[in-house]
């Protein structure tokens, strides 16, 4: 196992997204096919019978970037199968790759030979010496100063002309250190159009620790607000910094991703909120949430006499399980034993718990309402929350978090709905949507 160094931004974890993509370009690149201002990805689920990862074990997972404020305990949780896989090509000749898109990270990284210390691997370890369009970027490039680490700035005082480091470290155990360099992207456009995208920077991971993959997974693919992920690279050849995805709760039935012009969410139930900087440079979708409501009943997203506190959800479609603060969860908990009439347990396991109910069939409950600073109300069905976890018992999606204040809005909130982050306006976009029926167009 490697040892990695946190980055010096507070980032976040993760979703599983299966793509099929894109080449980005970097400054002065190439698009070699004409994607008209935008296109569209498929994205597969983990469990879903055409993921590669199917009916291969520990398919559920939480994950968070680590950051100098994140707290030091474990957060992993097989409670959730939000996650999608990406699926694209990299180098020349082409080696297929299938990665996890993360909307809590901004850095595009794969396994590489020479491999140092990398996991299993399934379906081999790109080689770049073997790729005719592989650069490498130096300590010296701008390229390299977008990492904004500490790590990377201390390594590049000591050896200037080497070339550019970069370590991502996650709270589950997963992490990645290499070298920075540029690469062509090829990927398969929903239309079935063949995008290859030149000079994308990317992490060629030496050492390399993914605790839950199996040998499945062959890397991350960051789409977070950072200089370095794929959305920010190619936004202007996309008509802009913004896409948005469906996501479908049938594990069989593939969502999609899209990019640039065409990924505006509008029309009749929309709720859009502002997204909120932490930090001068945030790279995480943040939102402010005032509460919610479950049947009639508002809960406010702190307790009576304390402080909100700006940017305190987390919208992570990697994070499967959505997540509240100890305090917010517990009361959420007290609302729905009592307006539930059946026989109830918390189910705890990796300092994660879940509400679950003896039931062969999910509570029949009105939609549970989000209320977003500055008034936007967003319902979110209630059966689509609740899985059945075990034999004769349905749990609800949403887990607590020990430490901390801040909240995620993961996948297992996210499915039917049409979801869009703006990063021009600053805004994220939610849409109540049946994605199967909409990803057909």
């Amino acid at each position: 196992m490697a040892v990695l160094c946190p980055l010096h931004k507070n980032n976040y974890t993760m979703a599983v997204i299966t793509l099929f993509f894109f080449h980005l370009i970097y400054n002065s690149a190439t698009v070699a096919t004409n994607i008209n201002g935008g296109f569209s990805a498929h994205l597969i689920q983990k469990n879903s019978p055409n993921s590669p990862l199917h009916q291969h074990k520990n398919n559920k997972f939480f994950r968070r970037l680590m950051g100098p404020d994140t707290p030091g305990s474990p957060m992993q949780f097989d409670a959730g199968s939000g996650s999608h896989i990406m699926k694209f090509s990299m180098g020349t000749p082409l080696f297929d790759i299938y990665a996890i898109v993360d909307t809590g990270s901004d850095l595009l990284w794969t396994q590489c030979q020479p491999c140092q210390g990398c996991y299993k691997s399934n379906f081999g370890v790109f080689d770049p010496r073997k790729s005719s369009t592989h650069k490498n970027i130096t300590c010296r490039s701008r390229d390299c100063r977008l990492l904004d680490s500490l790590y990377v700035y201390d390594y590049c005082i000591q050896k200037p002309t080497g070339n550019c480091v970069y370590s991502y470290e996650y709270l589950d155990g997963t992490g990645s250190m290499g070298l920075l360099g540029k690469e062509t992207v090829t990927l398969t456009s929903t239309t079935g159009k063949v995008v290859a995208l030149k000079d994308i920077i990317f992490g060629c991971g030496y050492q390399n620790n993914e605790s839950i993959s199996s040998g499945n997974i062959m890397g991350m693919i960051g789409l977070g607000r950072g200089p370095l992920s794929l959305i920010s690279q190619i936004s202007p050849y996309v008509g802009g910094k913004r896409f948005s995805y469906c996501l479908v709760q049938d594990p069989k039935i593939q969502s999609k991703i899209y990019f640039g012009n065409g990924s505006e969410v509008l029309g009749e139930g929309v709720v859009t909120t502002p997204m909120v900087d932490i930090e001068p440079n945030e790279n995480s979708y943040l939102v402010t949430v005032l509460g919610i409501t479950i049947e009639n009943e508002f809960l406010s997203f702190n307790s009576t006499g304390t402080l909100l506190n700006k940017g305190n959800m987390n919208v992570d479609s990697g994070t499967s399980t959505s997540r509240l603060p100890q305090d917010f969860f517990d009361r959420m908990v007290s609302q729905l034993k009592k307006v539930v009439k059946l026989e109830s347990f918390i189910y705890t396991k990796d300092m994660m718990s879940l509400l679950c109910f003896n039931s062969t069939t999910p509570p029949k409950l009105t939609p549970m309402v989000f209320h977003f600073e500055g008034g936007s109300k967003l319902p979110v069905a209630m059966d689509e929350l609740f899985s059945e976890e075990m034999p004769g018992a349905f749990c609800l999606g949403i887990s607590n978090i020990t430490n901390g204040h801040q909240g995620y809005f993961g996948g297992s909130l996210q499915t039917n709905l049409l979801i869009g982050f703006d990063s021009d306006k600053k805004v994220i976009s939610f849409k109540p949507t049946n994605c199967a029926d909409f990803n057909k167009n």
